[in-house]
């Protein structure tokens, strides 16, 4: 029998909108408080039609009952929600089906009642619309079904102490949600049949276990920001991004950092083999807040965790699966896949460390076997403090180290030392950069947001800018994702390996209280290098101190101020 055609993401992804039916032309009904809510899904397979997404586009049409009752172990069914409750599939492409085809100009229902906010941008042309092959197909619901691999690894990743938020807004705004609003449903995902669509191919997605990936690891997002606004134009943005972190059995719960909007939840986040394309991962919220600061990862669940949750179910005395795939028979077998890597080298973990002192945590990055390298603010005026080696939560060395240097308050560069007490062997000490190339690849390890309750954490981007005095390197602008406690980590060159700098912090507006992850500084590893090898030859503190002293244009760098301008004195 013949493998079905695997379907690209573009291919596989839709959005699904979810609204109370209609009311009748004869009847006055006033429009629901609780929709339409739309988002992104995926379609498993083309006969039958099967789409997965997010659980969360359902969880305003509960009714009170069942949310009142919302075990841990529940399954949702059709019953459990408002009836005559009307789920629709826009689909990309063209369905041999003409009877189900709705120009999908129509989709947003601009002269329908529905009050659907209309997103606006700026024409940049008087170009003609181009016509439409977007089609809308009528869906029911299966089940929706709770995740729990990754409820556990949420949990222990994300404290509710943290403040947590989720949404497209900020924390604190209407539309933003909290920890305790979100958690019922983050991970619960629904399973729908298309109705009514005879697909011209049988082709199916091919799924892979999450297993396969590890920190670093390049992957691909495919949904529709905005969700049903606009999807001529927005249906099946791509994103790049990497594995930021994992946690949970099986990595049930992965973090990336390519860049997701509202509207992405329930699209599919794919990696890549020597044969392609795989779903990996569904995305459960592209944008989170820790208190008021933007996090900038896109929490996604395991796709093959998912499906085994949901064949579980169906595979239940009331369901037939004799004329169905059953959902675990996507899931590739990782038997001599090889997963396409093009990050940073997996031993370059190994240097980054977490440094503890009190409640207080940071990063630091090995320079030797006792030598940590961190910043002032991190060792907080301390003369000691615990260092984590934690490459994994699994697998941690933790020594006491001895602060025996840091900056001044008043010099420009956030710098300290910490000597272990005993040398850690289980290590690679990193390569030192010379020079520095404004655009290449860089990755920044550290400790960001979670502390030790995943391990080190990875985003990546570009070297932005090399900022320089005296024609010297004193500052590094990059475009990864920093986050609080990712201060003293290691700014790495992806592809070479070799250690950029030393991550200072990122950037934020005082007068309006908002962090910019992705706009964030180092100190470059040539103004370090001269200090850490005397001390280490000679056991001198000299160049260290030399920090304190630096050119007055290295403070007003550092201190993000314009370079002082002398006014020339009137003669009058």
């Amino acid at each position: 029998m013949a493998e079905a055609p695997r379907l690209t993401a573009e291919d596989a992804g839709c959005i699904v909108r979810v609204s109370p039916a209609p009311a009748p032309a004869d009847e006055t009904r006033r429009p629901s408080p609780q929709g339409p809510w739309s988002g992104s899904g995926v379609v498993l397979s083309q006969a039958p039609g099967l789409v997965l997404c997010h659980g969360t586009i359902f969880s305003p049409f509960l009714l009170a009952a069942e949310r009142q009752n919302w075990p841990r172990r529940k399954v949702l069914l059709a019953d459990s929600f408002l009836p005559d409750l009307q789920i629709q599939v826009l689909l990309p492409g063209e369905c041999s089906s003409s009877s189900s085809r709705t120009p999908s100009r129509n989709w947003p229902g601009k002269d329908t009642g529905d009050n659907i906010p209309v997103l606006r941008f700026n024409p940049l042309s008087n170009l003609h619309k181009t016509p439409s092959s977007l089609n809308l197909h009528q869906a029911q619901l299966l089940v929706m079904a709770p995740c729990l691999q990754f409820q556990d690894a949420f949990s222990q990743v994300f404290r509710a102490s943290d403040q947590w938020h989720f949404g497209g807004d900020e924390a604190g705004q209407e539309s933003g949600s909290s920890l305790a609003d979100d958690l019922p449903f983050l991970h619960c995902f629904a399973l729908l049949r298309i109705l009514g669509c005879d697909f011209p191919r049988t082709g199916r997605v091919s799924c892979a276990t999450a297993q396969l990936l590890r920190k670093g690891d390049p992957v691909f997002t495919c949904g529709s920001p905005f969700g049903s606004f606009c999807p001529d134009i927005f249906m099946n943005t791509l994103s790049k991004g990497i594995v930021s972190n994992t946690a949970g059995e099986g990595n049930a719960l992965i973090l990336t950092d390519a860049r997701c909007l509202p509207g992405t939840e329930g699209g599919g986040v794919y990696m890549t083999s020597g044969i392609g394309f795989h779903l990996v991962g569904i995305i459960v919220a592209p944008l989170c807040w820790k208190s008021t600061e933007w996090v900038g990862l896109t929490l996604v669940c395991a796709i093959d965790r998912i499906l085994e949750s949901i064949g579980s179910i169906l595979s239940g005395p009331r369901w037939c699966l004799k004329s169905w795939t059953h959902p675990m028979e996507l899931v590739t077998t990782p038997r001599g896949m090889m997963v396409a890597r093009e990050g940073l080298d997996q031993q370059m973990l190994a240097a980054v460390v977490l440094v503890e002192c009190g409640p207080i945590w940071g990063s630091g990055v090995l320079v030797n076997s006792r030598l940590v390298l961190t910043c002032r603010h991190v060792v907080h005026g301390a003369s000691s403090v615990c260092v984590r080696l934690q490459p994994s939560p699994e697998k941690a060395s933790i020594a006491k180290g001895k602060v025996v240097f840091a900056t001044k308050d008043s010099s420009p560069y956030d710098v300290a030392l910490v000597e272990l007490e005993e040398s850690l062997s289980t290590f690679a000490v990193p390569v030192l950069a010379s020079k520095f190339r404004t655009g290449e690849d860089v990755t920044i390890v550290g400790f960001g947001v979670f502390g030790r309750a995943c391990g080190p954490s990875l985003t990546s981007g570009i070297l932005s800018s090399v900022v320089a005095v005296h024609n010297e390197p004193v500052m590094l602008q990059a475009t990864c994702a920093v986050h609080g406690g990712s201060s003293g980590g290691a700014l790495f060159a992806t592809h070479s390996g070799k250690l950029l700098g030393i991550v200072a912090s990122n950037t934020r507006d005082n007068s309006i209280g908002v962090t910019y992850p992705h706009l964030n500084f180092s100190i470059p590893i040539t103004v370090l290098q001269p200090a850490i090898l005397e001390y280490i030859c000679s056991r001198s503190l000299h160049g260290f101190r030399e920090l304190d002293r630096v050119d007055d244009r290295v403070q007003v760098v550092w201190r993000l101020q314009k370079e002082p301008v002398e006014i020339p004195l009137s003669k009058l």
